[in-house]
């Protein structure tokens, strides 16, 4: 039986590997940055676990609760708002409607109810709602005497005969809040004549005589 020729051994196959110094520097300088790059990657993961953090505790202001937990609480103090913003929308409903009748437009025309007398200190004034409804008052100023009546006003008007300074009362009303007028040295009611049918008028309605 013959022997062929030995083959020579690698240096790679079995046994340590021997590096050069150029080698080992650059595997040195690869093993460093690999370092460099894990060392910025916990960072920026730490950096990120905080916010995180800190914006779980802002969501759960503070609490130690699970998250489905959180939601619930959330969910409930949502519907609790969804009915008292129902709540004060009816109210607000509500309040308007009872606007719409406040006597907020009010006007006066001051005049002389005679002739023997001055200083007009006879006046009607108009009390108007929204709707143009309320009532007109008119005090009629004499020398024994001060009658004061009362008419119901309705959409602007009355079922009662108005006299012109209680129309212009209303419309001044109607036209603007609030204010007074002097009718000037008109004295529209200085015959006894028109003071008898003045008197015996039935829509007259006095509340008051001193």
């Amino acid at each position: 039986m013959s022997v062929g020729p030995a083959h020579p051994v690698s240096p790679t196959q079995g046994g340590p590997v021997e590096l050069s110094d150029p080698q080992l520097t650059a595997v040195l300088g690869v093993l460093v940055v690999l370092s460099l790059a894990a060392l910025a990657l916990a960072v920026a993961a730490l950096l990120g676990q905080r916010r995180v953090r800190r914006a779980y505790a802002v969501f759960t202001g503070g609490r130690h609760q699970d998250v489905l937990s959180l939601l619930e609480h959330h969910i409930e103090q949502v519907a609790t708002l969804r009915q008292e913003v129902a709540g004060l929308r009816d109210d607000t409903a509500a309040l308007r409607e009872i606007d719409r009748h406040t006597l907020r437009h009010t006007s006066m025309v001051r005049y002389d109810a005679f002739e023997d007398m001055g200083g007009y200190l006879s006046f009607s004034a108009a009390l108007l709602d929204e709707t143009a409804d309320g009532l007109v008052l008119t005090a009629i100023n004499g020398r024994t005497e001060t009658r004061v009546y009362a008419k119901p006003i309705e959409a602007g008007n009355s079922r009662h005969n108005l006299s012109d300074e209680e129309r212009a009362a209303i419309e001044r009303a109607l036209e603007e809040s609030g204010g007074e007028r002097e009718t000037g040295p008109k004295r529209r009611r200085g015959s006894r004549r028109n003071d008898q049918r003045r008197r015996s008028s039935p829509p007259a309605e006095p509340v008051e005589r001193s």
